[in-house]
């Protein structure tokens, strides 16, 4: 299995492999240019193979969860694997995050890049047809990780893979995320009830506590008495993005006042999943030693709405025979 490199001239170096094609580090300098890994992971491969929280990986085929794991595709009744109670999450118990794709280096001098491709088989966790999705992380001069995904399938099936890295710009994985300043360009959520399955409604965010229409502080509201947090046991909500999906434009941005770190998400998605590590205890021992626990990372994921097959008012996820499915995520690390 191979790791691969990217680094560029500005003080950004990304490590990935080839197992769940996923970042196991990103190295960035704070604004006084002391550089530290901002991602949480493991030290060692059999901790992503043992662990169950998805760190840095591409998640898949569907990211986010379909309730029941059960959908009708073309009248028929489709039934995948139930991984989390009664429903699927994130492609299954041996999603995109546990197998091995096929790496390869694209030695380009501006953009070094390394193209993941794996072959998803026919009833892989319950998905019909014969899947194929290309992955390509590239770093540009401009500290910017771009993601680019392309997909196609033999049959129709449904496709809607996401990035699943657990961001802490202080670079202490001792510390929790909640000082961390958060903005969402979005006036929505897709509500969920206690199993986190949307209720194919919309919530307008003003006067709650998911409102991040401007920079906020993500500890601030986290412990709002609110039945949605409840349900999420703090943030792990879809949030409907503004403007047209298919164009790649400026959705969030996370700020670290200490260090002065800052990422911003650009992606082409409709919606994006904020998730603030309610669970981490749970992912065991991490880099140097360090224990996960709760709210010590965080997750943007871009992507499409949960539950999309069961919702009719949500953007589709099916893909078709002959259609290509197309994903551009752009992860900038800046400071301030």
């Amino acid at each position: 299995m191979q790791t691969f490199t990217l680094s560029n001239n500005a003080g950004l170096t990304i490590q990935l492999m080839e197992y769940g094609a996923a970042v196991t580090s990103i190295l960035a300098p704070d604004r006084n240019g002391v550089i530290k890994d901002v991602a949480l992971g493991y030290d060692s491969l059999r901790g992503y193979i043992d662990g169950t929280a998805y760190m840095g990986a591409i998640v898949g085929r569907y990211g986010n969860r379909v309730g029941r794991g059960s959908f009708l595709l073309d009248g028929k009744p489709c039934q995948l694997s139930r991984n989390e109670g009664e429903n699927h999450l994130h492609g299954g118990w041996k999603g995109f995050d546990k197998v091995i794709w096929e790496g390869t280096f694209l030695d380009d001098a501006e953009e070094p890049s390394v193209m993941f491709r794996y072959i998803s088989p026919d009833g892989e966790e319950g998905y019909p047809g014969t899947a194929e999705l290309t992955v390509t992380y590239a770093l540009t001069a401009q500290n910017v990780l771009r993601i680019e995904y392309e997909g196609a399938s033999d049959r129709p099936t449904l496709m809607n893979p996401t990035h699943h890295s657990y961001f802490n710009l202080t670079g202490d994985f001792t510390r929790t995320i909640l000082g961390h300043r958060l903005m969402i360009a979005a006036d929505a959520i897709t509500p969920v009830n206690k199993g986190l399955i949307p209720t194919g409604e919309f919530l307008d965010v003003t006067d709650t506590p998911f409102d991040f229409r401007t920079e906020t502080e993500i500890g601030a509201r986290i412990n709002t008495l609110n039945e949605q947090l409840d349900f999420g046991n703090g943030y792990d909500h879809n949030w409907v993005l503004r403007k047209s999906a298919g164009q790649v434009r400026k959705v969030a941005e996370l700020y670290e006042p200490e260090s002065g770190r800052a990422l911003t998400v650009f992606t082409d998605q409709p919606g994006l999943q904020f998730y603030s590590g309610n669970s981490l205890d749970s992912a065991g021992i991490g880099k140097n030693g360090i224990p996960h626990r709760r709210r010590t990372g965080l997750c943007l994921e871009t992507q499409a709405f949960p539950d999309s097959p069961n919702q009719p008012r949500f953007p589709s996820t099916i893909l078709r025979p002959g259609e290509t499915y197309r994903q551009t995520t752009l992860y900038q690390f800046t400071t301030r």
